[in-house]
């Protein structure tokens, strides 16, 4: 019995210490929890304060306008879909105006739809905005868009000039044709305004710690030069405080990154602001979705 009570003490002082050392230290955190806490890029992930998920990393269907997808062919194209959902990239992100635009549609065709995240755009003020929008939903056979943007805001005054569009995208809202909306923007002006506008949800933001292809005080949106990156991060910061949800675009500098150190340094400087909530890159073959995701999953296993 003296023995029992001796052993039993024993035990709950080792698991008391064996408890506070796992509390003090990471490196005693079981191996489970780990994985089961470590971020991919396959990641769902929640896109501000919308509700609305998806996968951290998307596939961009629309470099150069689509041309270098199309330029694969359609059948290249539906195969490039489904190996990103294979790898578990839900995140599809298209527009209007790309060329691959019609090609979602039997890209995502026998797919479950409740798993995928589809972000389009609607370029130019459409003169029926409900129309414009439903077209989205019967060119992609779909009830509902997950994310719906303006597309290339570029003026400081864009709220005012997109008013009538942006009343109809609460419309759609409404009716659950779209689940979220916001804007993409290619001018500082343009990314301020969105940023203080209360309609913005969604913001598809141009960030890479080389400042190219990204937001400058000049209203163009075909801007190739270099600019400040810290006026972006700041409306990128505040974005976030509002519960806005925060899409990176030109993390590859649109695609003229091609040293791997250099595309490291972006890939790094997006992962370490929890600010962005996901990020897209432009893909055209398998492989290079298979690097992107090699890529981002070390940068978040180095933290």
């Amino acid at each position: 019995m003296k023995n029992s009570e001796l052993n039993r003490r024993h035990f709950l002082r080792t698991s008391a210490l064996l408890t506070g050392a796992a509390m003090l230290s990471p490196l005693a955190i079981p191996r489970s929890f780990a994985a089961a806490t470590k971020r991919t890029a396959a990641d769902q992930v929640m896109l501000g304060k919308t509700g609305v998920k998806l996968s951290r990393l998307g596939i961009g269907t629309g470099t150069n306008n689509g041309h270098v997808q199309t330029a694969e062919g359609k059948e290249r194209f539906i195969k490039l879909i489904r190996h990103a959902y294979d790898q578990g990239i839900t995140y599809i992100d298209t527009a209007h105006r790309y060329e691959t635009f019609h090609w979602i549609r039997d890209a995502i065709k026998d797919l479950p739809r409740e798993k995928l995240f589809l972000q389009s755009k609607v370029p130019d003020p459409p003169h029926d905005v409900l129309a414009a929008i439903d077209q989205h939903r019967k060119a992609f056979n779909t009830d509902y868009i997950d994310s719906l943007l303006v597309h290339c805001m570029t003026r400081g005054n864009w709220t005012d000039q997109w008013k009538r569009v942006m009343d109809g995208f609460d419309e759609a809202k409404q009716r659950k044709w779209i689940s979220a909306k916001g804007v993409s923007c290619h001018s500082l002006p343009a990314l301020k305004t969105a940023t203080a506008s209360d309609w913005t949800e969604v913001h598809l933001v141009r960030i890479n710690p080389q400042g190219k292809y990204m937001d400058g005080p000049t209203p163009i949106w075909d801007g190739s030069g270099t600019t400040k990156i810290d006026p972006v991060m700041e409306q990128i910061q505040t974005m976030h405080a509002k519960g806005h949800g925060v899409i990176g675009m030109k993390i590859f500098g649109n695609g003229e990154f091609h040293d791997v150190a250099e595309r490291e340094k972006s890939m790094r400087y997006a992962m370490s602001h929890e600010e962005i909530n996901a990020i897209v890159i432009g893909f055209s073959k398998p492989e290079q979705i298979d690097d992107a995701i090699k890529l981002m999953n070390r940068v978040l296993a180095e933290g």
